[in-house]
């Protein structure tokens, strides 16, 4: 079966939503399908058996039309998978009219959608040209099932993948009854793992990160940038720090700065409050690693403890927590008033308000101070890893919704895995 998969953001892209479409299309290779990339001119850091990557577009505005079509009649595929965020596709108009264009083209041919999060075309972005033409399709809409942020996405669409089950509630407001055709698939582990060899992983990532053997480590692990809490967590960090001197932070990940132009000096401003709140040297930025490295996954090893303090609480989407929770860490993170129920405080997650360093800090010296506690919340992580963020689990659920999907051997699952 060949399947085409739709994604704006694709390696060597930083972005997680990169990595995240890189370690899908393995997945589905590893079960035998023959898997073809179309993505954006420059993302062409992938070439291995079964994955073909087609790095046209110039843009994905509605001058990209023709190319889009030629693209679709040459490849012919059995079934579409677009991976969608607003911004990953520059926030553009014709993004969003891409199954209506595929169906057109393919008939007959099944359009999956995925969201990677809530986020559609933003019209301030687009040309007075594309808005107009947004306009004329939303006129000439007269079943009222074109979305003015969305476009087709949600009406043209077989199925809809959604990663966190809170995003259902939004899309059923826009377009009553989509829910109908929303599977629940969370993103899971998004980085390559390293090897579990006894602690010399855990020992490497330790002397990388400069943690000494009775340092109590606690990983931050994501990109940088506003919403992740990471002022909370630096002043929560203070506090500790003046009662337990052995205590360090290391901050996995680099900026992203294009998705915030109003903040491109978000990372030196959160280093500027590590100096002047007298942190600095418990503090580890690694910056960036590579997508096709197990840097990311050796530091994971390396720590005791992950703290997520995420602004807007924690959700099933978050590939940040799927990866922690795949190393077995006790997790630390925020919850709001939407909190899903796959979380359990103080079974497989420790929680705490959004914005409150205090409690934040609090939690952190409970789980150094309690071994019984950080086992518990680890054997959580692994079993919630297993039941929600296994990419075998993911991509049987993936498989299901293709035609004559093809089942896949013990040997070809081993190899879907991005840990090998």
């Amino acid at each position: 079966m060949k399947v085409l998969v739709i994604s704006a953001a694709f390696p060597p892209m930083q972005a997680g939503e990169a990595t995240n479409a890189y370690h899908l299309c393995q997945s589905l290779a590893g079960r035998g399908l023959d898997v073809h990339v179309l993505t954006s001119q420059g993302h062409d850091g992938v070439s291995e058996c079964g994955i073909t990557v087609h790095p046209l577009m110039r843009s994905w505005s509605w001058l990209e039309v023709p190319r889009l079509v030629s693209f679709l009649k040459r490849c012919s595929p059995d079934v579409v998978y677009m991976m969608y965020l607003g911004w990953t596709y520059d926030h553009q108009f014709m993004s969003t009219f891409v199954p209506t264009i595929a169906k057109r083209i393919l008939p007959g041919v099944p359009f999956i959608t995925r969201f990677e999060n809530i986020g559609g075309a933003a019209p301030e972005t687009n040309s007075f040209m594309s808005r107009m033409i947004r306009k004329a399709l939303f006129a000439c809409d007269s079943r009222g099932d074109v979305d003015y942020q969305f476009g087709t996405l949600l009406r043209d669409s077989e199925s809809i993948v959604l990663l966190s089950g809170r995003h259902e509630a939004i899309l059923e407001e826009r377009l009553p009854g989509v829910s109908r055709k929303c599977v629940l698939i969370p993103p899971p582990v998004n980085m390559r793992m390293s090897a579990e060899d006894g602690g010399a992983t855990r020992e490497r990532g330790r002397k990388a990160l400069g943690a000494a053997p009775d340092d109590f480590l606690l990983a931050y692990v994501g990109f940088i940038y506003p919403g992740k809490g990471i002022e909370t967590l630096l002043h929560a960090l203070e506090q500790v720090s003046r009662q337990r001197t052995n205590i360090r932070l290391a901050i996995i990940g680099g900026s992203l700065a294009r998705e915030f132009p109003d903040r491109p000096s978000y990372l030196e401003e959160i280093q500027a409050r590590a100096r002047a709140l007298g942190i600095e040297q418990n503090v580890v930025w690694t910056g960036e690693y590579r997508w096709d490295s197990c840097d990311g996954s050796t530091y994971l090893r390396a720590a005791d403890a992950c703290v997520l303090p995420f602004d807007t609480g924690v959700k099933l989407n978050n590939s940040s927590f799927s990866s922690a929770a795949a190393h077995g860490l006790p997790i630390i993170t925020t919850q709001d008033e939407f909190l899903e129920t796959q979380f359990v405080h103080g079974e497989n997650v420790y929680l705490c308000p959004p914005k409150s360093a205090e409690t934040l800090a609090s939690a952190i010296a409970s789980l150094i101070d309690d071994a019984s506690l950080r086992r518990r919340l680890s054997e959580g992580s692994l079993q919630l890893a297993e039941d929600w963020y296994s990419w075998q689990a993911a991509t049987d659920k993936t498989l299901a919704l293709f035609p004559r999907h093809v089942a896949a051997s013990p040997e070809m699952v081993l190899r879907a895995s991005p840990g090998h």
